[in-house]
Parts: C-alpha cells; structure tokens; sequence
C-alpha cells in the first residue's frame, strides 16, 4: 500500500538538524537519581571494557544541554534507555520503564520538557526485534515452559529451552546472532505485534519527537508498515530512523523509514581525510575502512545520493562513527586537523549530521584503544567533563552549524563536487566554493579574483590554501575548478 504525501514523506525539521547521539551510562552522572544511591557503580572513567554501570542518567543529559546547545545541536538521540541488565540497554526487559539507574520515567519526561523549551528535539532508541532474558514475557517462558500462554512471543524449536546454556548447548530457542541473552520476538503473533506497536505509541503520546529503529532489516516488513501507520497517527511529524548500513532502498519507499543511517558518507570521508595514516584494523564490509582517492569518494557520494530520492537525502542522518564501530579521531590515528575535515564533509551534504559524544573534546576510544581494533566497548568511555580537554572543537562545531544555516538551508540544490589535483576538493554552488586540502606536505594555489570568506581548519594567505584545510571563496566562475 501507499500513503499519501504527508505520511509517506519525511518530517522536514529533520534536514535542518545537528544530530548528538548519547550513550547515557557514560555521558554525565547528575548524582541526582535516588535509585543509585547506596548502589555499587563503577568509577566514573573507569576502562570501558569491564562490565557494569558508570551512572550516567539522564538528569545529567539535562545538565549537559546548554554544553550542547552552544555547539547549535538542536536534536539529541539517545541509544537505548529502558530498563536493562546490560549497560547498553539493548537486552530490554521492560519497554514501558525509563531504566531506574537513568532516573526513570520521570528523568525522561523531564529531559522531554527541557528539550521542547530549547526548540530542541529528542529521538529514542526502539530495539523491537528482541529483547533481553529477563523480559516479562520470556521469563514467564522459562518458568512455566510449553505450559506458558506466551510460548508463541517467541521462535521455540526445542524444550525445554536453556536460557544459559552450557558451551556447545543449543538453548532451543530463536535468538539475535546466536547470544542466548537475546531472545528474538516472533511477530507473527498478535499478541507481541500489539503489544511493540503500544510501546511505539506510548513514547510518542509522552513527546517524544522519533524512533531510530535498532537493526530492522531482520524484523518482517509488514510490521513496520503497521508500525509507521502507528506512529503517524499518533504525531506526523515523527521521525522513523532505520538502522541501516548500506543500499536502503527497499526501506525508502515510503511505507517502512522515512530514512537510514548514513554509515556511507562517514565511512568514506573518515578513508579520504586521513590519507595513508588511516587505521584500518576494524573490519567490518559494511564500514569499509581503506585509503580512497577524490575521484572514488564522489563516486561513492554519488552513488548514495542516487539510490534516493531527494526528500530522502535531506532527511539521512549521517555520521562519522557511532556506539558500534570505532571513534572517528582512533580511525584517524589522533590526527585531529582530519578529524576537523571529516566533520566539514560532514556538514556540507544534505541530511543530518550527527556527532557522536565525545567528539568534539577528541575521545579516541579509551586508553585500551590502541591495542585493539577500536569499535566496542572502546568507544563507550566516559565523557571526561571534570579534566582538561586536550581537544577542544566546541566552536568549529557551531562555525559548521552557522555554515549549514547561512549557505545550505535556505533553498539551493546540493554542492556540485569536484576533485582538484591529488588531494584536494571543490564544492561549488551559486556564487561561492569550498576548496578542501587534505594534503600534510603542500598548499594548494587558489583560483584569481577570488575573495576568502571564512577559513576551515587552517589558514590561508597569498592566496594559497594551506595544508590539512579549507577555505570559503566567493569565485567568479564557482562551476570551474582552477588549479
């Protein structure tokens, strides 16, 4: 089936967004949540890698919006929030209960209240494939056996099941990427259909301005056709965010996400900033991390933004790294001035650009980071708000916001994209250029008769663009690249 305009396209707010994701155990502890008092936490800071809660809340993600919204962030999505054993809260065990470490439902209609005052939006992590052992539904599963009415919430194929199976034992039942703690949820049942579309609602009904769906391509799409039918009836202006890596376009088509994560773009700036000083020791084909040339990063550009349609490309939420794969600055080997032109990059296409926490203070993965691969639990540590920065990029964040604002979203059609000899770039549009240098060893002669409006990452005189930076010229022929 088809919806109309207004169901099917996305919300518009979304393109003019600066998107900061937050992993709430390790962004700011409020001391504030009475459920943790006399509990054991570990140290704020402590190795990323142990288990266990550092206390972050999300009365200390209030406490951090003016930190926030200096840098012009005016979206925040938070990975999962709802009561969990794990301190990612992807093993749900109660989808209605805001986690009592976080504060509870009443930190999070806070948090909702402050946002809304800020003319700031908030996003929710929705994990509606499975859930956690210790979910109501599952542990009545595994008490009462093939005598519980919920036996068909899940995909059972053996009992009695093992929820902690012995190693090489089958715990007889359907589970994500085989981790027993996961329990998939069978959505061919009324019962568990119903009751994932009530927790879609309900957040939505408390204010919440969207959901970023967690892994959905494993979910049948029939249920976020019915899913999207939810929460457009409950506010047309929700975001659907699919947690996609590469080709969505089944998903696009305006029955299932109004958009995805855009892991293509981030991926590709990260391997053309850092040149061969890139790190590519995480493998993962769907976040490819080589050395790539001018002419392959527009061709992956392109390639991207053609598989969509445009309403689409201006609703993407692009981004450098995430939770799951590792920090952009670790990808970068610390080269802080290509971390600088990534984000730059970042900002200058249509979509969402989302900052991952930390980032702008130069978090690298922890102190363990460098004698791994980098992605998870390394890129989890603590945001260090008590110690000196050794990277600030506070105010080159909000300069990129007031670039978006001032030159890309107020009408013209996307930046036309060129290469300029081996290790530069040309973004062009009406009137004025971008030129891009992500050479460490040589300059870049700028065109004639141009006039320098603001520097990027670096400075410029004589008319040469220096190394690892960019520069904003008004041109007199912006579709022509002069070396």
């Amino acid at each position: 089936m088809k919806f109309d305009t207004l169901f099917s396209n996305p919300p518009v707010w979304v393109a003019t967004s600066v998107i900061y994701q937050i992993f709430p155990d390790r962004f700011r502890r409020s001391n504030r949540v009475e459920t943790q008092k006399n509990l054991f936490l570990k140290s704020w800071g402590s190795n990323p890698e142990d288990d266990g809660f550092q206390g972050g809340d999300l009365y200390g993600v209030i406490d951090g919006l003016d930190h926030l919204q200096a840098m012009g962030i005016n979206c925040i999505y938070l990975t999962p929030i709802f009561s969990s054993a794990a301190n990612h809260r992807y093993h749900v065990y109660d989808y209605f209960q805001v986690d009592p470490l976080l504060g509870g439902n009443a930190a999070l209609i806070s948090l909702i209240t402050e946002v809304h005052q800020r003319d700031m939006r908030l996003v929710l992590d929705g994990v509606f494939n499975h859930c956690g052992r210790g979910f109501w539904a599952f542990h009545h599963l595994a008490e009462n056996g093939k005598s519980s009415p919920y036996r068909s919430w899940f995909h059972v194929h053996q009992w009695p099941i093992r929820p902690y199976p012995s190693k090489g034992e089958d715990c007889g039942y359907k589970c994500w990427w085989g981790l027993p703690g996961l329990p998939k949820f069978n959505h061919a049942d009324p019962g568990v259909r119903e009751y994932l579309l009530a927790v879609g609602r309900y957040w939505l009904e408390c204010g919440i301005d969207g959901w970023r769906l967690d892994d959905p391509a494993e979910v049948p799409e029939d249920f976020w056709v019915a899913f999207r039918q939810e929460v457009r009836k409950v506010n047309s202006q929700a975001w659907i965010l699919g947690e996609i890596w590469g080709d969505a376009r089944p998903w696009l088509q305006g029955e299932h996400f109004d958009s995805v994560t855009n892991y293509r773009l981030g991926w590709s700036s990260l391997c053309w900033a850092a040149g061969d000083r890139l790190c590519q020791n995480y493998q993962n084909p769907e976040y490819p991390l080589s050395p790539i040339s001018g002419k392959k990063l527009i061709e992956i550009w392109h390639t991207t933004a053609g598989w969509y349609r445009p309403e689409i490309n201006r609703a993407q939420m692009n981004l450098l790294d995430s939770h799951d794969v590792p920090r952009a600055l670790h990808t970068l080997q610390g080269d802080v001035k290509a971390l600088k032109l990534s984000l730059l990059l970042l900002f200058l296409h249509p979509g969402a650009p989302c900052i991952y926490y930390g980032t702008e203070i130069g978090l690298n993965g922890g102190p363990n980071a460098s004698h791994s691969n980098g992605p998870e639990p390394y890129c989890r540590e603590a945001f260090p708000w008590d110690q000196l920065w050794d990277v600030d990029l506070c105010n080159y964040v909000r300069r990129l916001k007031q670039l978006r604002d001032s030159r890309l979203n107020c009408g013209q059609g996307p930046l036309v994209w060129q290469v300029a000899g081996l290790d530069s770039l040309v973004a062009s549009s009406v009137g004025w250029q971008i030129w891009i240098n992500r050479s460490r060893e040589s300059g870049v002669a700028l065109p004639k008769q141009t006039e320098i409006q603001e520097s990027f990452c670096g400075t410029c005189c004589d008319g040469t663009l220096g190394v690892q930076s960019a520069v904003l010229i008004t041109a007199t022929n912006c579709c022509r690249v002069e070396s």
